[in-house]
């Protein structure tokens, strides 16, 4: 009896290892849009806690996620390669095997601490410095479609992750 038990529970470790809710693989926290290049986009924006808003700085963006934050090449891919539906505070960015994410309408965080554009404009962080103390960015509002530029370092803006 006393072996049986212990089979169950080893059983039971091996089981709820390999199903560990917290990694993407298992949460289905990416999306494959049928890019090019192969990127999976996550379904959801990151939150930051420190932030009221939950936006990120580029350092702080960078500092936590610099190997999965989209590159400046990656959101021009995702301009290009999907179709973008405004969802009245969003857009739907479907790719070409149907899946899709939606990009929220945010806003941003100035460098002196007004949140503005909540509602009406999309801001997200990419990887690619522009300067020392900028870098690109995507913004989109419900109406026209993506425009790659760059802003300083000490806004705050949303961040979407790839992988």
């Amino acid at each position: 009896m006393k072996k049986l038990f212990l089979f169950a529970l080893l059983l039971c470790f091996v089981a709820c290892e390999n199903k560990n809710p917290d990694t993407p693989e298992t949460q289905g926290d990416y999306v494959d849009l049928g890019l090019s290049s192969g990127t999976k986009w996550k379904k959801v924006n990151e939150k930051n806690s420190n932030d009221e808003n939950g936006f990120y700085t580029y350092e702080e963006a960078m500092e936590q996620f610099e190997q999965n934050l989209p590159t400046q090449e990656q959101w021009l891919e995702l301009r290009n390669e999907c179709e973008w539906e405004s969802s009245g505070m969003g857009y739907k960015v479907s790719g070409t095997n149907g899946n899709s994410i939606i990009l929220p309408c945010a806003g941003y965080r100035d460098c002196a601490g007004g949140v503005n554009n909540v509602g009406s404009y999309g801001y997200y962080w990419s990887s690619t410095p522009y300067g020392s103390e900028q870098a690109w960015r995507l913004c989109f509002s419900p109406g026209w479609v993506m425009n790659m530029n760059h802003e300083d370092c000490c806004c705050g803006l949303s961040v979407r992750l790839v992988r």
